[in-house]
């Protein structure tokens, strides 16, 4: 019997974060498809805040478009090295040209070479879909909202960072 499929893809488990209060996250948000990034990103925030964290300790900063998101974070996380993780929002929709396979291959290495980089959760919060109602479907829509499940993602992610430091300090 094959398992049904998923509809809400924003549900997850609920989990407790130890401090949330003192996580501090960036958000940079591409202004290309501002309508379904901005959604994303109020998704993102409300999560954020939901889980404790303080309205303060979220930086949010604008790109251009999709493809700066991966230089966007890398400047963020660069700037203000007491940000615990970054999480990259945007929006790439198909069109006529491999244009798109270009720019989402782009910027999936370069969030995540950003995180590598910097030994912080770069979370990838971007939609690459067919059309824009798949976009929509994804930002709010009956789907879910990735900005959702890229900030539980970058919390999870910095739990798991926070744990090993703690065991590499023997705690």
């Amino acid at each position: 019997m094959s398992e049904e499929k998923k509809k809400n893809l924003s549900e997850f488990t609920p989990f407790r974060l130890n401090s949330p209060q003192d996580i501090r996250i960036g958000i940079v948000v591409s202004e290309w498809n501002g309508h379904i990034t901005d959604s994303l990103f109020e998704g993102a925030r409300t999560a954020l805040l939901e889980q404790g964290v303080l309205p303060e300790n979220i930086v949010t900063h604008h790109v251009p478009g999709s493809y700066e998101l991966p230089s966007g974070a890398d400047m963020l996380l660069h700037f203000n090295p007491a940000l615990d993780g970054v999480i990259c929002i945007g929006c790439i929709i198909q069109g006529e040209t491999r244009h798109f396979d270009f720019i989402a291959q782009a910027v999936a290495n370069g969030i995540m070479q950003v995180g590598l980089t910097h030994g912080k959760p770069a979370i990838f919060s971007v939609l690459t879909t067919n059309d824009m109602q798949q976009a929509e479907e994804r930002a709010g829509g009956k789907h879910g909202n990735k900005g959702v499940e890229g900030a539980i993602s970058c919390l999870k992610m910095i739990a798991l960072r926070e744990e090993l430091i703690q065991r590499e300090r023997g705690l």
